[in-house]
């Protein structure tokens, strides 16, 4: 036996669709928006970090660990976040290190949106030729 509905409140199923979906819709893209931004800071990080490893390796140069640290944000995300690299030799607790900071912009309101603009750090520790 089906039921039909009654005359006053047909389309409703529509007008509660609409209103469900303007609720939901902009929560999830922000979400996504989110989960975007945290994927390439923590990409970056990671890139930073092994750079860094890189360019205290013993036989490698700070100019080593910036193109090792270029190519994996370019082979991970996109090259436009490999253009602000810097590499400088400091102390890392105590011992001489490199430090490879990558600074990005990433948009948070999508293409056309204002950006979130951030700084990573990878430091390692240099390999002491014996």
């Amino acid at each position: 036996m089906t039921r039909r509905p009654r005359p006053g409140q047909r389309g409703s199923a529509v007008v509660d669709f609409v209103l469900v979906v303007v609720v939901l819709a902009p929560l999830v893209v922000g979400l996504m928006q989110v989960a975007l931004v945290l994927h390439v800071r923590a990409t970056l990080a990671a890139a930073a970090s092994d750079g860094a490893r890189y360019a205290a390796t013993a036989d490698r140069g700070p100019a080593d660990g910036v193109a090792r640290t270029r190519s994996q944000i370019d082979t991970a995300i996109a090259g436009r976040f490999a253009q602000d690299v810097e590499v400088r030799q400091a102390a890392v607790d105590g011992l001489p290190g490199v430090i490879i900071t990558v600074t990005a912009e990433v948009p948070a309101l999508g293409i056309g949106g204002p950006a979130v603009r951030f700084s990573v750090s990878g430091r390692a520790v240099e390999e002491a030729l014996a």
